[in-house]
């Protein structure tokens, strides 16, 4: 008697157990979890999907209308400022002109960028163009070659506007 109680009651939590754990897989996706070392349930690397995206929640790439034509003025050591246009496209290509005032010498260049993974900066990957920008509502801001903002008195100078 006491066996088939114990039985019983093996057999209960068992369904119980097993009623706990999702049934449901994403498509593609062999297997949920696996056990690690000290028994806790973790995502298996194989059931992770390949393309993920680091960033989460609102940021520039995904909740501002950040596609379009920016301009600026930019100081320029031996001018009157570089007059510069960069326009961006959803495919994640560009087009830069940069005119320097007072001087007969324009550069254009054109290429892709990429976001940084949390979807608020891009780098320019062209030809000669090299350039990082934190992205803003209807506005870049240029960023050293180190990612950090520009500062000092000419700061402002250095923010493009969207036209």
């Amino acid at each position: 008697m006491i066996k088939s109680k114990m039985f019983i009651a093996g057999i209960a939590a068992a369904a119980f157990l097993s009623s706990c754990t999702s049934k449901e897989q994403a498509p593609g996706m062999t297997s949920v979890s696996k056990p690690d070392s000290t028994g806790m349930q973790t995502a298996s690397s194989d059931t992770l999907p390949k393309d993920t995206t680091v960033a989460t929640g609102d940021n520039s790439e995904n909740s501002l209308d950040w596609n379009g034509t920016y301009e600026a003025v930019v100081p320029c050591a031996d001018c009157p400022g570089i007059k510069t246009s960069l326009t961006l496209n959803k495919d994640k290509t560009f087009s830069i002109t940069e005119e320097y005032i007072d001087r007969k010498s324009k550069n254009e260049d054109k290429g892709t960028f990429e976001w940084d993974a949390t979807g608020s900066f891009i780098t320019l990957k062209g030809k000669s163009a090299k350039y990082k920008y934190k992205v803003g509502e209807n506005k870049l801001i240029q960023l050293d070659m180190d990612g950090g903002e520009i500062d000092g008195p000419n700061k402002d100078l250095y923010v493009f506007k969207k036209k």
